[in-house]
Order: C-alpha cells, then sequence, then structure tokens
C-alpha cells in the first residue's frame, strides 16, 4: 500500500493509507501547533482505548479457549473476530482524525448468506483482517501506555520548568526555602542543600524547560510514527 503525503481536499479525497493533515509545523511553531495538539490528543485517548481493547481482546480469546470443549467455543472467537473489526474501523477513525492517516478498511468478510450458521462462523474464523484487529489490540496495549507515560512527563516537566520564573517566589515567600530546593541532606555530619535563587539560575531552569516544550512534539511524533505503522500493516 502506497503513502504519500499531501494535503486533504473535499474534492480530490487521499488515497488509502495518506496523510491528509496540513503540512507540519516548523520546530519553532510545533509545540503550539493544532497538529501537536491532535497528535497529543491521540496519545492521551489512547490510553484508555488501549486497555480496553486489550482486556477485551484476551478476554475473548481466553473464553473461547475454554470453551472450545464445547460447541460454543468456535462460535464466542469468531464473535470476538467480528467485534475486533469494529474496534479496527475505530481505530482507522481516530487515526484519521488524530493522526492525519486514511487508511482503507478490509473487505466484508465472504460469507455466503444461505449457507447456514456454521458456514458464517468458518467464515468468521477465516477472517484474516478480524485476526490482524485482535491482533493489534494485544500488541499496542504496551506501546501505548509507554508512549502515554513518555509524552505526559515531557509535556508537564516541559512546561512546568519552563514557566518556572513565573512562581519561584512561592517558595521563598511561603515555604520558607531562600529558593527551589533542588536537594538537602546530610552526610557525615555535613549538611549539604543546594537551591536556585539567582535570576541566572531561574534563567537557566526556564531555558532547560523551554528546550523540553521544543522537543515534545518531536517525541509524539516519533511515539505516533508507532500507531501509524501499526494501523497500516494490521488495520488495512
Amino acid at each position: 500500500m502506497s503513502t504519500s503525503t499531501l494535503p486533504h481536499t473535499p474534492s480530490a479525497p487521499a488515497p488509502a493509507g495518506a496523510y491528509v493533515s496540513a503540512k507540519r509545523p516548523g520546530f519553532w511553531r510545533a509545540p503550539f501547533s493544532a497538529v501537536t495538539f491532535r497528535e497529543i490528543g491521540y496519545v492521551m485517548t489512547s490510553l484508555p482505548v488501549a486497555i480496553a481493547g486489550f482486556v477485551f481482546a484476551v478476554t475473548m480469546i481466553c473464553l473461547g479457549a475454554g470453551l472450545l470443549v464445547t460447541v460454543l467455543g468456535l462460535p464466542v472467537i469468531a464473535a470476538a473476530l467480528a467485534a475486533a473489526r469494529g474496534l479496527g474501523a475505530a481505530e482507522r477513525r481516530r487515526a484519521r482524525t488524530g493522526l492525519g492517516l486514511d487508511v482503507a478498511g478490509p473487505g466484508p468478510v465472504d460469507a455466503p448468506r444461505d449457507a447456514g450458521r456454521r458456514a458464517g462462523v468458518r467464515a468468521r474464523l477465516g477472517d484474516a483482517a478480524g485476526w490482524r484487529a485482535l491482533l493489534f489490540q494485544v500488541l499496542m496495549f504496551p506501546w501505548r501506555v509507554a508512549s502515554f507515560v513518555l509524552s505526559v512527563t515531557f509535556l508537564v516537566t516541559g512546561w512546568v520548568v519552563a514557566l518556572f520564573p513565573t512562581y519561584s517566589w512561592v517558595f521563598h515567600r511561603y515555604v520558607g526555602w531562600p529558593g527551589y530546593r533542588l536537594y538537602d541532606f546530610t552526610s557525615g555530619g555535613e549538611r549539604h542543600a543546594y537551591y536556585i535563587t539567582s535570576p541566572a539560575q531561574i534563567a537557566a531552569v526556564s531555558l532547560i524547560g523551554a528546550v523540553l516544550v521544543l522537543l515534545t512534539p518531536k517525541l509524539v511524533r516519533a511515539l505516533t510514527s508507532v500507531d501509524r505503522a501499526a494501523v497500516r500493516s494490521l488495520l488495512d
């Protein structure tokens, strides 16, 4: 399946697997761009979605496997595959909205309408797209947990540290410290403490935060590139 980068217009729909978002902003504008906010929103919402999808996939497969000794095992697995297709469609919509990635869905299951329920179950069990969609829910769970943790850590830390000059006075006035305390410990009977007090120190801390803010879009982009690859390869 080919992948290309092009603007999305109503008169010329993007081909399957294409990026439909506008041109990405430059390095300095990226932290404030709508594209970055959409990607961060995608990562944030991916955590609860991944938890629900993983629980569903593992529960249904284990239930179906446990019931294979009865006549209910195969229908349960077939139902799980059918539901996985629906989850895959929802994931493609999320990728289109949050990542600007338009991926065409798989074709319908080839099951004769008048062949009976057993034939329908067999067709579902042979549905490669359903199995890939179910595998997607399992494989993406740990990755999306890691993506969520890394993205939130960089996003929150970057802005909190970058805005340090706006609240550095709080520690002196209300906490009783001469400035923000980085460490305070006693070793060998001697106390060691370090506080951020001077304007130069405060500016340096803020600069470190600004660097993290600027790097956060790059990190989120790299993390979501795995989601893009997974959507293309498992949900098309």
